[in-house]
């Protein structure tokens, strides 16, 4: 369907949403006697339920009943409590862990068979030799070409124990027999890091996309390597990043903080306090840090954020952040699913809450973004509200405010016309992945025979790849124009096919090289 101009900006409230899913967990300790202990009210709901259950006059799914109390109940919290039904639950633990078992490939389920888009790097499939590309024909003796093969199944026959043994057959292009692949799966990485390199001759660049268990040993990794390269300076990427594990954000605050620096305060129901302080060693402490937010930056991003702009460490670059100040831990219900349940609220070093209003309802409270879009604020720092009596002071007496969201020291206005959300509404919903692989598909043995520096030098996107695409999204009901931004779209195109070819760090450095807030952070550390 043709998406109408008005409807974009809801579109990217949605997506914020779902990506909010993420949350913040912290564990708090309570007393499980005391709080699962007899009550009449918990009482007659499960004697309603066992009612329904036996007595009822229809066959009911109390199952199902139950999904809608607990939905029902949470609905009336706040808009960061929520149940994750089983399905779910195991997906959220898969990404939130940043590893799961299995073969290791990135694929599409793509006409008669699975097509690799790419083999993980440090996954077993790579180290087997298989390629992206690559079409997965059998999988244990069973047939993938099968319409009876459904995502759910695909997912039982590939992932498995770890050292369980599988054997592949690939059809390669080029190659007129099956390729026989015989390997164990092992644990995959699913990196939070998706890009790490150097800006320039002194300034590293890292993108976090999430907070998850392993973000703090990637990021230090990551960070390594840059110092050993000549960082001095460091621009950390936290724009669309929806936020994850507390302790992660902590301790990438902890990297650029000496000793004993607060980070963070909560405090719960009973009003109880608890201080997050830093430890010694910080690996980046005498150098300058830029910290990269948007709108879509929430939770864990804005604690981060929060905690540098408060200790006077570094320039928040951006625009302001989502506004997320409450803190959520997941409750396994017994059964594979989980409540995600609000336990407290944290605020920033100065005694900031930034978390936004919510009294008005999960509709109003996700619509923030399209109530930005209209007042300017996305375009002009001028139109960003705050309040006098939110208003605090760091130690070097920088005034910063509470209320809704971190305000970045140095504001950089979002392009809104109407092409520009348009495209990247499109870049979120994988067409253009799938118009890539499909270009790939064109000529696979050359393009897989390709250093990057050759990619940059010798691959282009014509004028006609572009119209190609628009021809390609038109088909799939979704009208592009490309008479404005055509330069937009080549680089969009070349840093997907990038990505596809050599992974997320590659896409990264493509599409960053005419980023407007990329530029203004290189431009601001030259001042330095």
């Amino acid at each position: 369907m043709k998406i109408k101009r008005k409807y974009i900006p809801i579109l990217f409230g949605l997506g914020i949403a779902l990506g909010i899913l993420l949350g913040s967990m912290l564990d708090f300790g309570y007393n499980d006697t005391a709080l699962f202990a007899s009550n009449s009210k918990k009482e007659k709901l499960n004697k309603l339920i066992d009612y329904i259950d036996y007595e009822y006059v229809d066959a009911i799914n109390t199952d199902s009943i139950v999904d809608v109390t607990v939905n029902g109940i949470l609905d009336n919290l706040d808009p960061h409590s929520s149940y994750i039904p089983p399905d779910e639950y195991r997906a959220v633990e898969e990404n939130m862990k940043g590893d799961f078992v299995g073969i290791g490939v990135s694929f599409y389920p793509y006409n008669d068979s699975i097509a690799v888009i790419q083999a993980i790097k440090g996954g077993p499939s790579a180290r087997a030799g298989v390629k992206g590309g690559d079409r997965i024909v059998y999988a244990d003796g069973i047939d993938l070409s099968q319409n009876t093969i459904t995502d759910d199944s695909l997912s039982r026959i590939l992932k498995g124990k770890v050292r369980t043994p599988i054997e592949i057959k690939i059809k390669r292009p080029g190659e007129e027999d099956l390729l026989t692949f015989n390997f164990n799966r092992d644990r995959v990485p699913i990196s939070s890091v998706i890009g790490s390199y150097m800006l320039t001759d002194d300034l590293g660049y890292v993108k976090i996309n999430r907070f998850a268990e392993s973000t703090h040993k990637e990021f230090v990794d990551a960070l390594t390597v840059l110092k050993n390269q000549g960082a001095t300076s460091i621009a950390l990427d936290l724009r669309d990043n929806p936020g994850g594990y507390i302790s992660s954000a902590e301790g990438v605050v902890d990297e650029f903080l000496e000793e004993d620096k607060l980070i963070l305060f909560t405090k719960n129901k009973s009003g109880k306090i608890s201080n997050s302080y830093t430890d010694n060693g910080g690996l980046f402490e005498e150098g300058e840090v830029f910290v990269l937010i948007n709108e879509n930056s929430a939770s864990a991003s804005e604690i981060v954020a929060g905690a540098l702009q408060d200790n006077d460490k570094g320039i928040i670059v951006g625009r302001r952040s989502f506004g997320k100040g409450l803190v959520q831990r997941e409750m396994d219900l017994g059964d594979g699913s989980a409540v995600r349940l609000t336990i407290a609220r944290y605020y920033t070093p100065t005694g900031r809450s930034i978390q936004k209003p919510y009294e008005l309802g999960d509709k109003d409270y996700y619509e923030d973004y399209l109530n930005r879009y209209e007042n300017g604020e996305l375009r002009s720092a001028d139109s960003i509200k705050v309040a006098d009596s939110l208003k605090f002071r760091t130690p070097k007496g920088k005034i910063v405010y509470g209320g809704g969201g971190i305000i970045p020291d140095v504001f950089v206005p979002k392009n809104t016309d109407y092409e520009v959300e348009h495209l990247n509404y499109v870049l979120r919903s994988g067409y253009m992945r799938l118009f890539i692989f499909e270009q790939l598909e064109k000529d696979r043995p050359y393009y897989n025979s390709l250093s990057m520096e050759q990619f940059k030098n010798e691959v282009t996107i014509t004028d006609a790849v572009i119209e190609d695409f628009i021809s390609f999204a038109r088909f799939r009901k979704i009208t592009l124009k490309a008479s404005n931004y055509k330069e937009l779209y080549r680089r969009y195109l070349k840093a997907t096919m990038a990505g596809q070819l050599f992974g997320n760090n590659a896409f990264e450095m493509m599409v960053n090289q005419e980023d407007d807030v990329i530029k203004k952070v290189i431009a601001l550390s030259k001042e330095e």
